[in-house]
């Protein structure tokens, strides 16, 4: 599996140490062993994690600006715990309702000890940060709209929304609430996944 994953980062803009891509691995062996008992993703097979879940994850990583993040509705850690692989110098709250998958992600920051993750239980429109985060990110979490009104008081006064989203982006785009405005769309490659993958970064207006 790791010269699996060697292959499809060498198809991307990525640069992953030995660390980081054994911590990948460590982090897909960990999901695959959880996921028979817990069901915490529809994608069974490991070797298409890497593609759906690992790549999808990292592509984003080249976008991201500031030091402290927030990734609502992380679900199992997509894409929170592939960023904080990826930036070890950067701070990633991991924030998702149920107790199930924060389970998993606090085993995963023992395991792979990622000191820079912090898995948060919580309901997204309840988590009251005492400062503000310079970037929400959020994949497959929910429509561009909801999303930004339930997270509107998270990011920082010039933080940013890191939205990733797939192909119907413009209309979604055309709703958008009135006190964001988008910075940049980013089409995103995925290496050997057939779909589209874009992402929507906002300001507030």
């Amino acid at each position: 599996m790791l010269s699996r994953l060697r292959t499809l980062v060498a198809q991307s803009d990525l640069t992953l140490s030995e660390t980081q891509l054994a911590q990948c691995i460590q982090y897909v062996t960990l999901l695959d062993k959880w996921n028979s008992a817990y069901n915490l993703t529809s994608v069974r097979d490991p070797e298409e994690m890497l593609i759906k879940h690992v790549l999808d994850s990292l592509v984003v990583a080249p976008f991201l600006i500031g030091q402290h993040f927030i990734d609502v509705g992380t679900g199992p850690g997509l894409p929170g715990v592939l960023l904080a692989i990826y930036y070890p110098e950067k701070q990633f709250t991991l924030l998702d309702s149920l107790g199930k998958r924060i389970r998993f992600l606090n085993q995963v920051k023992m395991q792979l000890q990622l000191q820079n993750i912090h898995p948060l239980q919580s309901r997204v429109e309840d988590h009251q940060p005492l400062q503000g985060y310079d970037g929400v990110i959020s994949r497959a979490f929910a429509s561009l709209n909801d999303m930004l009104n339930w997270c509107r008081h998270l990011p920082t006064p010039d933080g940013r929304f890191f939205a990733m989203k797939g192909a119907a982006v413009q209309e979604e785009i055309a709703a958008l609430p009135d006190f964001v405005k988008v910075d940049a769309i980013h089409p995103l490659q995925v290496p050997q996944l057939d779909a589209q993958r874009h992402l929507v970064v906002l300001s507030k207006a």
